[in-house]
């Protein structure tokens, strides 16, 4: 594996030394398209003198990035703090959430967003789903000329982190785009292998007057993880002591070394849409289009254990225990937009969901008979609405399943307010209600007390929303939920993990704030969340304060051919009941036993910009030797130790 990683980067360095442009704002070519350069990686003649070469300019601003909903930005090659936070395995920022031991391995979530539109139930196994890409947080691209971005960086113990994205326009009206994302991290604890395969490939069209305009896209991801329940209780002291003989984590004893679990993902999408009526100037404000969404994406999870394990109880066979459920869902929607300068924007839309999960078999136990699936076709209805007013915003939108098995509805509106450049205000409401997700509904197992067929009503949740963002002055965000009927995982009184559901209701208040302070070369950022759970039951745990400050420097260096950012990272949360994780449902539990957290968490980062080229380097919890060894990412499970990692984003243009 090393071997193939540095292949590739010295390939890519030498395709850069002879293809790289250098990239501005109108600075470089002064918004001459035929002024003549000397280009000194192009033009050398034999005899070693320059010729005269003529270009088209090309403006950074050119490389656009579009999102799903057809919202444009460009590409940011600049060094900032956010890229600090960005520069990890999910490749975004990663507040609240705190990983396990090994990269590729699970989060456990120390904060959660209930706002949510879906009208079915989801596939279930949501610890597998952090490194999944949904249908949303794919891109669609339009550049000038061909662009790669390769991200690199190490991992744990054998192991390499690689993204690599491509994307090239062969016409004004067709861009395709390639990009492969690849973990594989042995990892120091016994049994915790990751690997982890992300491909993405997507082309978009339109025609030249612009009225009809494609997006597609296809996926197909991998998530393979070895499984050992976590140290075994006896080894916790020792962990804890800090004692030299345990300081290589290989050593502990696991709960298990023969499991392991792969979940895998793949997906085609396509939205497209035509303007009937389109404005032929400014002043022509009305547009009629017409859209349709397709989308069929297959699911399946597998754990596998070569043999039987008390951990989580009695199993039918001794040997070759193999769980794996799927889910596959066909999506269509048809929609009907139509804008207008004085109304704003509307939308009704009519939508399709055919559903199938489940397994191979029905099962018939002394309990009961559980059966093998849950399908069915799903109708339903909605629209959106839009409008903006100088510094007003009004926005909605609504869907409500009317045929079908599961009768799911969701609401959100939303009113915001620019006052300035530098500062936004917003306040919206969400209502939505849904069936909880099939695993908790029907599951089999080779486990005994892994199999379930529930009839649980839905969850039913409200949120009120305020946003404040300023850079200047403060980011401030803060919503206010109830959530009703909640479903959850917690071991019953034989300590085995099964899916509950809470009539009571639950209130949950979030606020999180954001703010930087510089001086000089010296900046402070500072986002800190503050939350607050009443629940009768205590279903829902997590931490009252979460925080992350970080003290750094930037400036120029080396006669401003390179940018430097240094700086520490402090990251922090109260203790409190933290989750547990089951690896064979690949979902976290709720328990009321063991308080974790508490414990601080140092990063010393140094970072530069050369050209397109970002280099990070981060000394990762390095305050692990002198704090004490109390910190944990989930019950049973160590977080990670003191570690050195690199690595680097690299932008080129051919």
């Amino acid at each position: 594996m090393k071997k193939i990683i540095f292949s590739i980067i010295l390939l890519i360095f030498s395709i850069n030394s002879f293809s790289q442009i250098e990239l501005g704002i109108n600075k470089s070519i002064g918004g001459n398209k035929n002024k003549k350069y000397k280009d000194t990686t192009k033009g050398r003649n034999v005899d070693g003198k320059f010729n005269d070469i003529k270009f088209e300019e090309t403006d950074i601003t050119q490389y656009l990035i579009i999102t799903p909903e057809r919202d444009t930005t460009y590409l940011d090659t600049t060094l900032s703090i956010k890229k600090e936070y960005k520069y990890n395995y999910l490749r975004r920022d990663d507040f609240g959430l705190m990983p396990f031991a090994n990269v590729g391995q699970t989060y456990n979530s120390l904060t959660y967003n209930f706002k949510d539109d879906n009208l079915l139930p989801n596939f279930g196994t949501r610890a597998k789903h952090f490194n999944y890409l949904d249908a949303e947080d794919v891109n669609y691209y339009h550049v000038p000329t061909p662009l790669t971005e390769i991200y690199y960086k190490t991992a744990f113990t054998q192991g390499q982190q690689l993204d690599a994205f491509f994307t090239v326009n062969t016409s004004k009206q067709f861009n395709l785009s390639v990009a492969y994302k690849g973990m594989r991290s042995l990892g120091f604890y016994q049994n915790t292998l990751s690997s982890t395969g992300n491909l993405r490939i997507t082309t978009s069209y339109k025609t030249k007057d612009k009225r009809y305009v494609a997006n597609m896209h296809f996926t197909s991801q991998d998530i393979l993880n070895e499984e050992n329940g976590g140290i075994t209780d006896e080894s916790i002291p020792f962990f804890e002591t800090g004692d030299e003989d345990f300081l290589d984590r290989g050593v502990f004893e696991v709960n298990f070394e023969n499991a392991e679990s792969l979940f895998l993902g793949k997906r085609f999408y396509l939205n497209h849409t035509y303007d009937i009526v389109k404005p032929n100037d400014s002043t022509q404000t009305n547009k009629l289009q017409v859209g349709h969404i397709m989308m069929l994406e297959d699911k399946s999870y597998k754990f596998e254990q070569s043999r039987s394990d008390d951990f989580f109880g009695e199993a039918f066979k001794t040997n070759n225990l193999v769980d794996r459920n799927e889910y596959e869902r066909f999506y269509n929607q048809l929609r009907v937009d139509y804008t207008n300068g004085i109304i704003g924007n509307v939308q009704f839309n009519v939508s399709h969901n055919n559903y199938n999960y489940g397994y191979d078999k029905v099962l018939y136990l002394d309990s009961g008979t559980i059966p093998n699936r849950i399908k069915g076709d799903i109708l339903s209805v909605g629209g959106k609405y839009k409008k903006q007013y100088k510094g007003f915003l009004l926005s909605g939108e609504a869907q409500l399943n009317v045929v079908g098995d599961y009768d799911s509805n969701f609401l959100s509106a939303k009113a915001g307010y620019k006052l300035s450049e530098n500062f936004d205000a917003s306040v919206g409401i969400n209502h939505h209600t849904v069936a909880p997700n099939f695993n908790t509904l029907l599951y089999q197992s080779d486990y005994v007390n892994y199999n379930w067929k529930n009839n649980f009503n839905n969850i039913k949740t409200q949120q009120i929303v305020f946003d404040i963002k300023s850079d200047k002055y403060v980011n401030l965000s803060l919503d206010f939920n109830t959530i009703t009927d909640n479903v959850y995982f917690a071991k019953n009184e034989d300590g085995n993990v099964k899916p509950f559901q809470n009539s009571a209701t639950i209130t949950y208040l979030r606020a999180k704030l954001q703010k930087e302070i510089r001086y000089k070369n010296f900046a402070l950022d500072n986002t800190v969340l503050y939350q607050n759970v009443s629940d009768e039951n205590n279903t829902l745990n997590v931490p009252q304060i979460v925080t992350r400050n970080t003290l750094y420097y930037s400036n120029h260096v080396f006669k401003k051919a390179m940018f430097l950012q240094t700086g520490i990272i402090f990251n922090y949360f109260t203790e409190y009941n933290m989750n547990g994780y089951d690896p064979l449902l690949a979902e976290f539990y709720t328990q009321n036993q063991q308080k974790l957290g508490g414990f601080p968490r140092l990063d010393f980062f140094i970072n530069a910009k050369i050209r397109q080229t970002r280099i990070f380097l981060k000394a990762e919890h390095f305050n692990a030797a002198f704090t004490g060894y109390n910190y944990y990412s989930a019950p049973n499970q160590p977080f990670r130790d003191f570690a050195v990692r690199f690595g680097l984003v690299w932008n080129f243009f051919l």
